[in-house]
């Protein structure tokens, strides 16, 4: 039995991944900052801790003697809202920079043969992201350096970070830049949730013949990769002699609006897609619209040429799945309230 540690696996991704590999016959230990809000401990690890990975001593603890592969998903993050209004820039350098800092160390320490690292497609030139219809996230484009976000900043710093310990240190490191991966039991709510939930949660809520808004114009362009498409492209990547970078993502894209189309389209209801930006939405809100790059979509041929994967998934079947766990949540919710 091969003994693997999640970092993170309490969150969205990190979640899945643990579950997968526990699943597959692994002996998974999980830590986090906090429980996993939608899976019971016994599903995704045999042993979860929880704690805060900034702390050296945590990761000290956490990074045992004996354990072959450490998967690095924990990070401060979250959604539009969270990462592109500039008010949470400072905790979300610092917090997921010392996180790093602190693995790539004890994981040298400890003897630990593999390292995977999920940084993001955020760490883009925002100036190769200025065209919705024709965005450039070539893995090689990533310099000259100009993410669009702090977020992306230190993704940036943190592969460059696991680079220099695997030529210094011979650590074995595998890193993957992910385009927004979605699906069930995953944040849905509350400002930290990505834009497929945010739709499929407004479809669920909104009565029919009612309206949602969308932020910006909706004719941003993005690609939507499904969980389950993920946790078998890390994989996939682990078990290859590949370190990546490499994207992990869909080449599907669509526009915001189309996102918000098709979550309409799920829900069977007659909805009307109101699009709020500029100074409507500064009114609104009280800040600049926290919309990131015009376009963006994964750009898979390294990954196909050195390992073989494609997606499997179309966008509209990963979303239906997602809309019927979503809007089990919507009506638990609304049920509660009236109770």
């Amino acid at each position: 039995m091969k003994k693997v540690i999640v970092l993170g696996g309490g969150g969205f991704i990190g979640g899945h991944l643990a579950k997968r590999l526990k699943e597959d016959g692994n002996y998974v230990r999980v830590c986090d900052i906090k429980n996993h809000e939608y899976f019971n401990h016994e599903e995704i690890c045999n042993e979860f801790i929880l704690g805060d990975l900034t702390d050296p001593k945590t990761v000290a603890l956490v990074i045992g003697e004996g354990y072959e592969e450490v998967y690095q998903l924990a990070a401060d993050m979250g959604g539009a809202g969270y990462i592109f209004t500039g008010q949470n820039d400072a905790n979300v350098m610092h917090n997921s920079a010392l996180i790093n800092l602190n693995v790539a160390k004890e994981a040298v320490a400890k003897g630990i043969k593999k390292v995977f690292y999920s940084s993001s497609a955020c760490m883009y030139p925002e100036n190769n992201q200025l065209d919705p219809n024709n965005p450039n996230c070539e893995e090689s484009s990533a310099y000259p350096a100009n993410p669009d976000s702090e977020y992306g900043w230190e993704k940036l710093f943190s592969e460059r970070l696991y680079m220099a310990f695997n030529r210094n240190y011979k650590l074995d490191v595998k890193i993957a830049r992910f385009h927004n991966i979605f699906g069930p039991k995953g944040t849905w709510k509350g400002g930290k949730e990505k834009a497929p939930a945010a739709m499929l949660r407004k479809a669920a809520e909104t009565p029919n013949g009612g309206e949602f808004e969308v932020w910006g114009d909706g004719q941003q362009t993005r690609s939507f990769l499904y969980i389950d498409e993920c946790v078998n492209a890390v994989l996939s990547l682990m078990q290859s002699k590949f370190a990546g970078p490499v994207n992990i993502g869909s080449e599907e894209m669509v526009t915001i609006n189309q996102l918000a189309e098709m979550a309409i389209k799920i829900s069977g209801k007659n909805i009307t897609i109101k699009n709020i930006h500029g100074e409507e939405f500064f009114k609104t809100y009280g800040f600049k619209c926290p919309t990131g790059v015009r376009g963006r979509n994964s750009d898979n041929r390294l990954f196909r040429e050195k390992l073989g994967w494609e997606v499997s998934k179309p966008l509209i079947e990963g979303m239906t799945e997602t809309y019927e766990w979503i809007e089990q949540k919507v009506s638990n919710t609304s049920l509660a309230e009236v109770v």
